[in-house]
């Protein structure tokens, strides 16, 4: 068993040599490059999972990532640019970084919402200098039943998110170990 620094170290490492391999990939967007992708990126949830409008009408926030490409061969990783949205507007703007080791080949851009349902979750996370899903917080990603209802311990959790709009060879509906960094803009 490795100590705990080692993991946090390798963990580290790994994040930064992903980050480094797949940023290319993503061009730094403008602010008004953002808000359009993020908007079209809702209207496209909303128009194939109709609940998700009515959740997120009762969110304290909504953490958009329009396009977060991933991808892998041994080692994995995913990258991201979206915005933070408080009351319908943009109050800061985000990276998504991800890294995996492990049995994976392939590439995807898909989207990614989270939908802090408590005031209590959006306030660690915006008061929170890189948080990780999984370890920062517990995200539960949205499990529909029978005509596409939410279910009813989903509703339940403090954070929700949805993975949609799946492009690619690789197939991951996961969020564990993402990592979100406010970014400048």
């Amino acid at each position: 068993m490795k100590p705990a620094f080692l993991k946090t170290a390798h963990r580290a490492l790994l994040l930064t040599l992903v980050t480094c391999l797949l940023a290319p990939m993503v061009q730094a967007a403008s602010k008004a490059e953002i808000d359009a992708r993020v908007d079209a990126a809702l209207a496209a949830l909303y128009q194939t999972t109709p609940a998700a409008r009515e959740l997120a009408g009762k969110s304290a926030g909504l953490l958009v990532f329009p396009k977060v490409l991933k991808g892998g061969f041994g080692i994995g990783g995913a990258v991201g640019e979206g915005a933070l949205l408080v009351g319908g507007q943009a109050v800061q703007y985000y990276r998504v970084t991800a890294a995996s080791i492990g049995f994976q080949f392939g590439g995807q851009a898909r989207s990614e919402v989270l939908m802090f349902m408590t005031a209590d979750a959006l306030r660690k996370f915006r008061e929170s200098d890189g948080w990780e899903a999984g370890v920062d917080g517990s995200v539960a990603l949205a499990q529909f039943g029978a005509g596409e209802e939410l279910g009813t311990q989903t509703l339940q959790d403090p954070i929700i998110g949805f993975i949609y709009g799946n492009k690619g060879l690789m197939y991951n509906l996961s969020l564990e170990g993402a990592k979100y960094w406010k970014i400048s803009k």
